[in-house]
């Protein structure tokens, strides 16, 4: 490789060794060069700076005032050169450089936090960054480079792109109904989204297009009342616990659910959302997003007894934060 002026970077490592050794001889040893070999490497060298880099003595060569400062920056040069092979091969082992992450609000609870923390445990020389957003959107950030790795899900179409992602699938999301502690229901086992045509429900206001919870009910057979719209997952939760409605929880979230709610499992409820880790696919994958995807497939076997396909047991936990039931934080 030549660098300005006409250096070529061995040159300046054969002349950086022969000044550490002060002997052409001792640094064509330590090279394993021939002693000719250094000698047309200092030459070039001499040629492309104007002037001779060492007073030929003899025993061995000192530096002269012209090699003196070429030597200061050949030690700054082969230390960065270094340094960026070292910064690079540190990305492709997945031990370094950045990783950019997308997620949706519900594996934000609990899926990515959980293998973020173990991932920057093992792993503290990535910096990482999360962006929270819609898999409508975190699919396309990702195609266009601007993420690694994203969570995402193929609600609410049933399908994702395949061309030019590699998807990994975590889990299978079901939906819970949370219910106050004193609910005439929160004893059961599981319960009918028809037994709740009565109820005041509490969800976000849907940003285009019908919700999870309209279009669950009039399969039902009733209208949902909704007398609270609340898009955040604090205020959800207030309002269950104080016994002012009920709402729709992704099963991802359940977990940090506040203990003074109660959730049971829906026995007619919609269908299951399939929760997948996106990369880039080819030569344009990351080692470390590679290394996150298998620590929140871990997470998500973890807390989803029975493999990928189960809801598992979040279904009877209480937690802290409702999930929306809009294509807003799902």
């Amino acid at each position: 490789m030549t660098v300005p002026h006409g250096y070529e970077l061995e040159d300046l490592r054969v002349f950086q060794e022969v000044a550490r050794r002060g002997s052409f001889t001792a640094a064509a040893i330590a090279l394993h060069y021939t002693q000719s070999g250094i000698s047309r490497r200092i030459a070039a060298l001499e040629r492309a700076t104007g002037g001779p880099l060492f007073v030929r003595q003899a025993r061995g060569v000192r530096l002269t005032p012209a090699g003196e400062v070429l030597h200061r920056h050949a030690l700054d040069i082969l230390g960065r050169v270094g340094a960026a092979a070292d910064a690079v091969a540190a990305v492709r082992l997945g031990r370094g450089g950045r990783l950019r992450i997308g997620s949706f609000a519900t594996a934000n609870a609990v899926l990515l936090p959980t293998a973020l923390a173990e991932f920057r445990r093992a792993w503290p020389e990535v910096e990482t960054s999360v962006v929270e957003d819609l898999t409508g959107s975190l699919v396309p950030a990702l195609l266009a480079g601007d993420l690694d790795i994203a969570v995402v899900s193929d609600y609410p179409t049933g399908r994702l792109p395949e061309d030019g992602l590699d998807l990994v699938h975590l889990c299978d999301d079901a939906l819970l109904v949370a219910l106050p502690p004193g609910h005439r229901l929160a004893g059961a086992d599981a319960i009918a989204l028809g037994d709740l045509a009565g109820e005041s429900w509490i969800e976000a206001a849907p940003p285009g297009g019908a919700t999870v919870l309209a279009t669950a009910a009039a399969q039902a057979g009733f209208a949902p009342r909704t007398d609270i719209t609340v898009p955040g997952w604090t205020a959800k939760q207030g309002f269950v616990a104080a016994g002012l409605g009920v709402t729709l929880v992704p099963a991802l979230a359940a977990p940090a659910m506040r203990p003074d709610i109660v959730l049971r499992p829906l026995s007619d409820g919609p269908a299951r959302r399939r929760v997948y880790a996106a990369r880039i696919a080819g030569a344009g994958a990351l080692a470390a997003a590679s290394r996150l995807t298998d620590l929140l497939a871990s997470v998500a076997a973890a807390s989803t007894p029975g493999g990928p396909s189960s809801p598992g047991s979040a279904s009877v936990r209480a937690g802290a934060s409702p999930a929306s039931t809009s294509d807003s934080s799902r």
